[in-house]
């Protein structure tokens, strides 16, 4: 049996309650199992690419989580490219290997998947 291709939408900045961490935990545990998992940072989802000095947030670096997709085999990464020019982050450097998505792209994006779960 095919699995079915899951899309999880992370819309939240890491620094704005557990909705980033949790999606981020979604996809590892997925990716554990073989799931098809893509993952599009969509609107303040996209400040998780950002550097941020959580030791002043007394939270847990969500860097790592995200590094660590690949590992789990989740090598689909968005980010919509109005939410990153929107908050500034443009020219955004990200050691992490996302493609950038106009909203044409991300509505097509939507469709490519058979489950779609947003935090």
């Amino acid at each position: 049996m095919m699995s079915k291709a899951i899309l999880l939408v992370s819309r939240h900045a890491p620094t704005d309650g557990s909705s980033a961490r949790e999606l981020l935990d979604i996809a590892l545990a997925g990716g554990a199992f073989d799931l098809p998992i893509s993952l599009l940072l969509l609107d303040d989802g996209v400040l998780q690419l950002a550097p941020h000095d959580f030791s002043l947030l007394q939270q847990k670096n969500l860097s790592a989580n995200l590094q660590a997709l690949a590992l789990f085999g989740v090598e689909q990464i968005y980010a919509a490219e109005r939410s990153l020019c929107e908050r500034g982050l443009n020219t955004l450097n990200s050691t992490l290997p996302v493609q950038r998505l106009d909203d044409a792209a991300v509505s097509q994006l939507y469709r490519q998947h058979d489950v779609v779960i947003t935090l």
